[in-house]
């Protein structure tokens, strides 16, 4: 079961009941990508396996030559619910920025191509985002959660900062910068997305939300190391940039 924490929102009051038409809410999958032909037929085959929401997978890439892009179209023979959206500009937040802006309703969730996300969780995400939420985190650091793999440094800061956010801020989630997360489109549409950088996009969106009084929900997740290709995340380079969402939290906590 999720663990859920957060207000129902002051701008965002529709009830579960009035976003579950007759017919089931759709779930957008957002899967930015950068030469990932080797991880992402083992990306694709996780999703079909785990995932029993109606959903549409929307691959964001940079350039024709990504070495992804012939692997998706060879899926998209049998799967009419696999979309290929090329970047607005370069580099994953602009595929991130892309790619939520695609959804018209319903949930996005955004995972990674990489296969270290769970998709197990995905159903239980968007049963949470139906009961209200509009955040739903797929949390490392919850009771029940976990990595496998990765660098230290890089596991050491987002712990502290989830457990610091949590903890002082009041923010409430154990994980505010995993990017494996569920939005709901109605708050989508009502935020801009600021970051500049790239994966930092995850800790801004929770930081909003938060600020606005939404309902966030949290599930365990035990999140994996890639074991082919090569990660696009710079620590060096984005730290600055996760600090100024980072403090966004704290001045937007409870009194």
């Amino acid at each position: 079961m999720g663990k859920t924490a957060g207000g129902a929102g002051k701008h965002l009051k529709k009830s579960a009941a009035q976003r579950v038409s007759a017919e089931m809410p759709e779930l957008w999958v957002v899967v930015p990508v950068y030469n990932e032909a080797e991880n992402f037929p083992a990306f694709y085959k996780s999703l079909k396996d785990n995932v029993r929401t109606p959903h549409t997978v929307v691959v964001v890439y940079d350039f024709e030559e990504d070495t992804t892009v012939p692997v998706v179209r060879e899926l998209q023979k049998r799967d009419s619910a696999l979309l290929l959206v090329k970047n607005e500009t370069r580099g994953v937040l602009g595929a991130l920025k892309t790619g939520l802006k695609h959804p018209t309703h319903g949930a996005a969730l955004v995972t990674m191509a990489d296969c270290s996300d769970d998709h197990s969780q995905v159903d239980e995400m968007f049963r949470l985002y139906q009961q209200g939420h509009h955040v739903v985190v797929a949390s490392r650091y919850a009771p029940g959660g976990g990595q496998r793999g990765g660098p230290f440094v890089k596991k050491t800061l987002s712990r502290a900062a989830g457990m610091s956010l949590r903890l002082l801020a009041g923010v409430p989630t154990w994980d505010a910068t995993n990017n494996f997360k569920l939005y709901s489109t109605e708050f989508l549409k009502q935020v801009e997305i600021e970051s500049v950088g790239g994966f930092e996009v995850a800790l801004e969106l929770t930081v909003k939300a938060y600020q606005r009084r939404l309902a966030i929900a949290e599930i365990p997740t035990v999140w994996t190391d890639r074991v082919a290709g090569k990660s696009n995340f710079k620590l060096a380079k984005w730290l600055p940039k996760y600090l100024k969402w980072y403090w966004q939290g704290f001045r937007a906590r409870l009194p």
